[in-house]
């Protein structure tokens, strides 16, 4: 209770700090002002991280492109560099927290640590180009700085405001407008100042109609006639261009011309009217008559991002499933009242042996549909994959989550991008739930080298359901909606989420309880954070842990502090 009210109060602190800093403080790059030796911490703490987060050989020229752009943003000698690119490469782990320790010595740390977070994400934009990975490292840092995460989130949304246009809502009071005006002004002088600096960095845009804000706010008046001739009139405007796409339409732009292959219908649907640094894109496993019968209805609490999309696929087929669904559980339920397998097949041991004689009857009821919807699913998320890769969604971090045969789009959206080149830093986290996909190991390595993040798989043992349409299948074949994924890596993290699921319905059902769980936030999870501070990041979590030497089964202690989390 004592931690929780310490750590209440650090996020309070670092609130007021960070509107004192918007206030008062001249607008002056971090490296700049810190210290020789919070400089050399600094970057020696992003180093480390990024060997920890990112240890792959193909990660390599990412690392060593970041370090050595980022010793320069930092004002750093050149002497410098061959340490960073070592640590960088793995070597001095164990100086972690030290290196923390010193920056956060730092005097200009002390009062607001948030400072860190907002330098970084400035260092990541300054090409027009939010690399998935940056994002990552970015959680990372501000997890060890002890650091509220909603902190990032919103330099992220302000930052965002601060590059368009600023209308201030008419019911704002005075005082909050003045504030949320001194913010994004200050944040807007800070990235332009860095994108000066660095001479624009290598942006390429698209001007067009998004030039109007940033030549209206007159780019000499928000940081001086000498930043500006330095700037040039468009790297502002390109920045924006280039994380949001052409004409900045994001995924709603996108409409399907023609048909491609078997799939007729392919098309994002906004789930949220705002805009964000990095985005959600949630997919649905089927449709019913009834609550269920849009693809919207199962993530009407979730709130991940500011920007959320749900993808609408062939839903006239989705549709005949989730009726065949409804029709064979009802079956189901009239034959537990009649044989007595209740247990037997709610517990999930029933085999393909004992199924019983009269369900086996209404069995292709379900077949023909599942059917259809497996190899349909598999089609879209290869469709998916070459949208996001064509990005489409603009040069930011996208979230994946899907439950049942959305799980599966996904899947095979990643298994598609692993195929491609320049498929790195697109996908931040995935959230696959009850997946009718492949559970061996073996399959889901390639998805690791596309996912900066985290990879959840969360499975039912008990998923009666799941285990019935994969029954004609050899009785040893591994479903990853039925059981963990036995991937031993850092970015797999195994759920099981039976005190949740009881069945496979469950999971559009209990969705709201299954985000919190999984660590994806909801509404209702945003508003309990405003008074306590955002949690911390999971994968930072299970690293922190291993770099302290704990070795060992971690699958259930990352599932329970997740949990924890949602609750």
């Amino acid at each position: 209770m004592a931690a929780e009210e310490e750590w209440k109060g650090r996020a309070s602190k670092q609130h007021s700090g960070a509107e004192r800093a918007g206030e008062k403080e001249p607008c002056v790059l971090l490296g700049q002002r810190l210290g020789e030796a919070g400089r050399f911490a600094y970057a020696a703490l992003c180093g480390i991280s990024l060997a920890w987060l990112f240890p792959e050989k193909e990660q390599s020229s990412f690392r060593m492109e970041f370090m050595e752009g980022f010793v320069k943003w930092l004002d750093l000698p050149e002497a410098v560099l061959p340490a960073m690119t070592a640590f960088a490469s793995g070597l001095g782990g164990e100086g972690t927290e030290t290196f923390a320790q010193i920056l956060l010595k730092d005097p200009i740390l002390k009062e607001n640590p948030v400072v860190v977070t907002q330098d970084l994400l400035a260092f990541s934009l300054k090409d027009g180009y939010y690399d998935a990975r940056a994002r990552v490292l970015i959680c990372h840092i501000t997890w060890l700085l002890r650091i509220a995460l909603e902190e990032l989130e919103a330099l992220e949304e302000s930052l965002l405001e601060s590059l368009k246009e600023q209308k201030e809502e008419e019911s704002e009071t005075a005082e909050a407008s003045r504030k949320k005006k001194e913010r994004r002004k200050k944040l807007k002088r800070y990235l332009l100042i860095g994108l000066a600096t660095v001479g624009g960095g290598t942006v390429i845009g698209l001007t067009g109609g998004l030039a109007a804000p940033l030549v209206a706010a007159g780019a000499a008046a928000v940081i001086g006639s000498a930043g500006a001739a330095a700037l040039g009139s468009t790297a502002g405007i390109a920045v924006m261009a280039s994380l949001f796409g052409a004409a900045g339409a994001g995924l709603t732009g996108y409409k399907m011309k023609k048909r491609v292959g078997a799939i007729e219908e392919f098309e994002f649907l906004p789930l949220t009217e705002g805009k964000q640094l990095h985005i959600t894109v949630a997919i649905t496993g089927w449709l019913c008559t009834g609550k269920y019968g849009s693809f919207t209805a199962p993530w009407s609490s979730m709130l991940q991002s500011s920007e959320q999309y749900c993808l609408a696929w062939e839903s006239k087929y989705l549709m005949e499933l989730g009726n065949a669904l409804d029709s064979l559980l009802n079956s189901f339920v009239n034959m537990m009242a009649q044989e007595a397998l209740k247990f037997t097949v709610l517990s999930g041991i029933v085999t393909a042996l004992t199924w019983p004689a009269s369900l086996l009857t209404v069995a292709s009821v379900i077949d023909n549909p599942w059917g259809v919807c497996l190899h349909r699913s598999a089609e879209v998320g290869k469709h998916l994959a070459h949208i996001l890769l064509s990005r489409q969604q603009g040069k930011r971090p996208v979230t994946l989550v899907g439950f049942s045969l959305g799980a599966r789009v996904i899947y095979f959206c990643l298994q598609e991008m692993a195929q491609e080149k320049d498929s790195q830093g697109i996908i931040e986290d995935v959230v696959l739930l009850g997946a009718p996909v492949e559970g061996e190991a073996k399959y889901w390595e390639a998805i690791t080298k596309v996912v900066s993040g985290r990879i959840i798989n969360g499975y039912c043992r008990g998923d009666w359901l799941l285990r019935f349409v994969y029954r004609t299948s050899s009785v040893q074949i591994n479903v990853a909606g039925l059981q963990p994924v036995d991937l031993d890596h850092r970015r797999m993290i195994n759920m099981d989420l039976s005190f949740v699921v009881n069945g496979h319905l469950d999971y559009m059902k209990q969705m709201d309880t299954i985000l919190k769980a999984v660590g994806i936030k909801t509404k209702e999870r945003r508003l309990e954070e405003k008074g306590r501070g955002s949690p911390l990041f999971p994968l930072a979590r299970k690293s922190q842990r291993a770099a302290g030497g704990e070795t060992g089964e971690e699958e259930s202690t990352v599932q329970e502090d997740d949990a924890a989390d949602g609750e």
